[in-house]
């Protein structure tokens, strides 16, 4: 069975021709919805926006008009600002790049939109600085616009006026995190802030209210003024509306970049029908889900999901792993999320020990220091799982990371304690006969070297 992907976002990027100046942007309808946009009005577009039900394509699923309605510019006294975060640190996510890269009028049209709609003078465009090509490239669109009257003063001489400025991160995954990006913005480190009382859209940039929004996110805007919200809405599930744009990473047979309705398509279609299978005649052992930090999923595992019958009451059903749709609930209900899109899969060639060691090696390197449990904790997992990986492992490192872990979760600022906690949790929890199998057999090899080299 063909699996057909539905393109709103990625629907020029990989068409033969299409190019990433603002005369092919233009041929291809682009700034067309900015013109209806600015007849629509600011208040038309935020109803819009809620209406479609838009979901934050950046990692929490939050509702994008929810979010915006937080700030009401008709009574806000200070500048409102908006932030793009195309931060994207997180491992296994490369689909913002992608737009950066090959349609980035795209990315500036509805960034022009979000910020007309709220009330946004200044905006500020946030990219990590190793996308060195892509800060050219933003650079350059910013530039095109700006000549074509699509940025600036007066706008399409509507009297709206907008500067969006494009700043390079130093590279740190702690700025994917709206404060500690904010902070980095204005010159600090990226110490995530205390959540209350700075929430963004109160006391964000410069203690203004300040609306952050991912990459994808932000391109959704542009469709849903096309189509209307109660059209966008209508495409994949209820509360799981619009596209998604996936990323696939691992041990398939063809890894890439896909856009499908939200729920449209299960996990084993992806893996199997989308993405070729696994190769090498190997099967399927793990996946996660969205990015590093989301929670491990086990193959053959079943899982209790809340959906709709027929008559509408919401009923419990057991739906394995190849049958998990691909949307914010269903993975939430399996025990893991959705959060960036990045799918890694990993076939029973894959030792979880090594695979873990490997994630919780990149958590203590991006660990900002500022909250003792994560400071120290995740150091102290990285520690632990090396040695294991090193074939040094002890008896009690199992019991011993889970409680680590355990200890850092839910006691930090920011997200970041959970980022590192969640996968030593879920593959422990998942594969925890595995860690405890490795270690009796390293045991059982350092005896037996022990006493051949006493004889």
């Amino acid at each position: 069975m063909a699996f057909t992907e539905q393109r709103l976002i990625f629907k020029h990027i990989d068409v033969p021709g299409y190019t990433r100046d603002i005369t092919c942007y233009q041929k291809h309808g682009g700034y067309e919805m900015l013109k209806k946009g600015l007849t629509m009005g600011g208040p038309a577009i935020r109803e819009e926006v809620k209406k479609s039900q838009l979901r934050g394509r950046g990692g929490a699923g939050f509702p994008t008009g929810t979010k915006w309605s937080f700030i009401d510019p008709t009574k806000v006294t200070k500048p409102i600002y908006l932030i793009c975060n195309a931060d994207e640190s997180e491992p296994g996510t490369f689909k913002d790049r992608q737009i950066i890269y090959k349609d980035p009028h795209q990315l500036i049209e509805g960034m022009i939109l979000s910020c007309f709609a709220n009330g946004v003078k200044l905006a500020y465009l946030y990219i990590r600085c190793e996308f060195t090509e892509g800060w050219k490239i933003l650079e350059n669109a910013i530039e095109e616009a700006k000549a074509a009257g699509f940025l600036g003063k007066n706008i399409l001489k509507s009297g709206y006026d907008l500067e969006i400025y494009v700043h390079r991160g130093a590279g740190a995954y702690i700025c994917g995190e709206e404060t500690g990006l904010i902070e980095s913005l204005e010159g600090k480190r990226a110490y995530p802030r205390i959540k209350p009382p700075y929430f963004p859209a109160v006391l964000g940039l410069y203690m203004c209210p300040t609306i952050v929004n991912n990459v994808e996110t932000l391109c959704n805007v542009k469709h849903i003024v096309e189509m209307g919200g109660d059209a966008y809405a209508k495409i994949g599930r209820p509360n799981n509306t619009g596209t998604r744009l996936l990323c696939v990473s691992g041990d398939v047979v063809k890894p890439g970049y896909y856009e499908f309705p939200c729920g449209a398509i299960t996990l084993g279609q992806l893996i199997y029908n989308v993405c070729g299978g696994i190769p090498n005649g190997r099967r399927l052992k793990a996946v996660i889900p969205g990015g590093s930090s989301a929670k491990v999923l086990r193959a053959g595992e079943v899982y209790k999901i809340k959906e709709k019958d027929s008559q509408g009451n919401m009923v419990d059903r057991d739906v394995k792993l190849d049958d998990l749709r691909m949307d914010f609930d269903s993975l939430a209900a399996a025990g893991s999320m959705a959060g960036s899109g990045g799918v890694i899969v990993m076939d029973d060639s894959r030792d979880m020990a090594e695979c873990l060691a490997n994630i919780s090696t990149f958590y203590a390197h991006e660990s900002c220091g500022q909250c003792t449990p994560c400071r120290e904790g995740v150091l102290w997992l990285k520690k632990i799982l090396s040695r294991i990986a090193d074939g040094q492992g002890r008896d009690n490192d199992p019991d011993l990371l889970k409680d680590v872990a355990d200890r850092i979760a839910g006691r930090t600022i920011c997200a970041f304690g959970e980022a590192a906690a969640w996968p030593v949790q879920s593959f422990l929890g998942k594969f925890k006969e595995e860690f405890q199998l490795r270690i009796r057999r390293n045991g059982a090899a350092a005896k037996r070297d022990t006493v051949s080299l006493t004889h």
